[in-house]
């Protein structure tokens, strides 16, 4: 049975750096990635500037027909079934469980600062018994570095040492990526924007001129 890879973020805007992780989990593990937009939180203004459904709109402007990247809305549909309702990352994997399968392997890639703030996430425990990980190394990154004892813990004897082992079980692994990534952050893809500096090109083109043609995130209007 193969593997399902889903890449999660609120991609505010998706940027270089984001596409550098999901091909490079793409090229590794010889499968397609989904991408999946986060939805709005209820209640409260896209901080960045551009709501959920802009955001989308550059995730498939970035993706273009691109084999083995894919768009995938479950996140967005969901918040408009359920307005008022938090979009979790533990509901979105018990949607994909429910629609794939107990015996299915699905694995949520996560930059490594995700990793390392997943304490802080709604029922993160269960995540283990939902899906594997997929960790993408930023350069400079903490890893190395002594994990919160909750998370050291909870990551003890998950570490996986081949690809293998996410296609031998459905959940609860966790696989480093070995390709060198980016360094890109989208906060400060927004800083330069705003502060009319090089920001062009950390973006792909698609991307960019949508920014500038929708005046996203204060980019100055000609």
């Amino acid at each position: 049975m193969g593997l399902r890879i889903h890449y999660g973020g609120t991609f505010d805007p998706v940027h270089l750096g984001h596409l550098a992780i999901a091909r490079a989990a793409r090229d590794q593990l010889q499968v397609a990635v989904r991408l999946l937009p986060a939805a709005d939180p209820p209640h409260r203004q896209a901080p960045g500037g551009a709501n959920a459904a802009q955001r989308a709109e550059m995730l498939a402007l970035a993706i273009g027909d691109e084999p083995g990247l894919l768009l995938d809305r479950r996140e967005l549909e969901r918040a408009q079934r359920q307005p008022a309702t938090p979009s979790y990352t533990v509901d979105t994997l018990r949607e994909l469980r429910a629609e794939l399968g107990p015996r299915q392997p699905i694995a949520w890639l996560v930059g490594a600062d995700s990793l390392l703030g997943l304490p802080s996430w709604h029922q993160w425990e269960d995540l283990f018994e939902l899906a594997h990980f997929i960790v993408a190394d930023r350069p400079g990154s903490s890893l190395e570095q002594a994990l919160p004892a909750p998370l050291q813990q909870a990551l003890e004897g998950r570490w996986a040492d081949t690809d293998k082992a996410l296609f031998s079980a459905p959940a609860g692994r966790v696989l480093r990526l070995h390709a060198p990534l980016r360094n890109e952050s989208a906060t400060a893809v927004r800083e330069r924007i705003a502060a009319d500096g090089d920001w062009r090109g950390l973006l792909p083109p698609p991307v960019a001129d949508y920014i500038a043609r929708h005046g996203l995130y204060g980019v100055p209007t000609p």
